[in-house]
Order: structure tokens, then sequence, then C-alpha cells
């Protein structure tokens, strides 16, 4: 499954802009060109016909020698001389048309776009979905278990190779770091996700992605991780609707295990 890569959407938009603006100036060189032929062809035309009658030729002897047609006519030593030129001038525009917008069609940013193109039809048609951000051990298995139980997960990711391990699994997932990057969020789709869990080992990153998850969907449920209890009540006044400390869940479940102790 390919995956969204959030900091490459950004680029990759950009991209396309300055190949179109690309294309626009290929687009412009060839209409000005092309005018400028006209404009010498007629010029040269020493024949007595009418002004309509020369202009028309000028124009049709421009864009034969564009379209390559060659039916050309009137010519003289003089215009055949002009008319290599500035085949010579369309041959360098080609050239630069070649070299600076076929681009658009490989290299990384492309891949990029095109991967980003096929998720972002997958991501749209999300609904009530649960984002995970981080994939480490703890994540995948409340991942899995999630999935196991139905619900649609969307991992976030920011480091490329857990990214893709986590696409292999079959999960959907944008690459990003949730914490700085705003867009890792529109590209989750946290607006139409109904909770979030947070499991990334970093508290302040921690803090900041539940502050800017809570500013983007208000009604969204949070679940973070929290070191200890005063922890926790920075990160639930940040937005989190349930802050989780491990080590207290551990020694819950350790002294639920032993049992209670026999005494004497």
């Amino acid at each position: 499954m390919p995956i969204y890569h959030a900091i490459e959407a950004r680029s990759s938009r950009m991209y396309v802009q300055e190949w179109r603006r690309g294309v626009l100036r290929v687009i412009a060189l060839l209409h000005v060109t092309l005018a400028a032929c006209a404009v010498g062809l007629f010029a040269m035309d020493s024949t007595l016909d009418p002004l309509p009658a020369r202009a028309f030729r000028a124009v049709w002897n421009a864009l034969n020698l564009v379209t390559t047609l060659g039916d050309f006519s009137g010519l003289d030593q003089r215009s055949m001389i002009f008319i290599m030129g500035t085949m010579v001038a369309f041959m360098m525009i080609g050239g630069y048309a070649i070299s600076s917008l076929t681009g658009i069609f490989s290299g990384a940013t492309a891949t990029a776009l095109r991967g980003n193109r096929r998720m972002e039809h997958k991501l749209d048609r999300l609904s009530n979905h649960v984002i995970i951000i981080g994939f480490g051990p703890a994540a995948a298995l409340v991942a899995n278990r999630l999935r196991e139980a139905g619900e649609q997960v969307v991992i976030v990711e920011r480091t490329a190779e857990v990214a893709a391990q986590a696409s292999s699994l079959g999960y959907l997932v944008v690459q990003g770091d949730a914490g700085k990057d705003s867009a890792v969020f529109d590209g989750a789709r946290i607006k139409q996700a109904r909770a979030l869990v947070v499991t990334t080992d970093d508290p302040d990153r921690k803090l900041s992605i539940t502050l800017m998850a809570h500013s983007w969907n208000p009604k969204l449920k949070i679940c973070v991780t929290g070191a200890n209890n005063p922890r926790g009540a920075l990160l639930q006044d940040a937005g989190a609707s349930e802050v989780v400390v491990v080590d207290e869940l551990v020694a819950a479940a350790l002294v639920d295990r032993l049992g209670s102790a026999e005494r004497p």
C-alpha cells in the first residue's frame, strides 16, 4: 500500500506549479518566435501584392515553419536564410521544453506525487477512524487490536523505515512529524477522525501533538500515555481525553497477577 508523504505533498504541489509556469513560458516563447517570424517574413516580402495578401503569406509561411508542413510560398533567398535562423530558434525552444518539462513524469518528487494522489482517494473516504501517532511496539499492538475490532486505523510515523513497515502490514500510513507539521493532520483527515492515540516517548512532542490535534478537532477523543500524574494533568489541560500512566498500569497488573498475599 502506498504511503502518504505529508512533506512531499506540499513540495509536490509547488513542483507542479513550477512545471505549469514552465509550460506557460514555453508557450509564450513559441508565440513570440512565431510572431517575430511572421513579421520578419512580411518585412522581407518585396512583391507588389496587396498588404492583406502579403500579411497572409507571412503568417502562412510562419505556421508552416512551426508545424514543419513545408508548404512554403513566395520565398526568396533572404526569406530562406531568415527561416533557417528561425528554425534554429524553434529547435532551441524545443530542446528547452524537453529538458525542463519532462521531469514531471520521473524522479522522486513525481513518484511521491503519484503515490500521494492514490492515497488521497483512500484517505478522502475515511470517517470515524482512529489515528495512531508512532508505530513502536505498543502502538503496533494497539493498531492490531483496533483493526481486529473492525476499526479503520491510520498510522502517522515520521521515520521512513517504520512507515514502510506499517504500510507492509496493510495500514494506511501518513509519513511526517505530527509534532511540527500541521499538514500531517490534514493528511490523516483528523477532522473526520473519532479518536487519536499518542504513544511517542518524547514528552514535549507528545504535548505539542495533543495541543495541535485538539485545535484541529476539539471533539476528538485523544488518548495519551503519560510518564506520571503531574504530566498527565498537563496533557489533560492541553486537550487529552484520557491519559494512561504506563507505570501505574504495569504495577496494577503485577499486583493483580500476584493476588492477595496470605498473612500469617
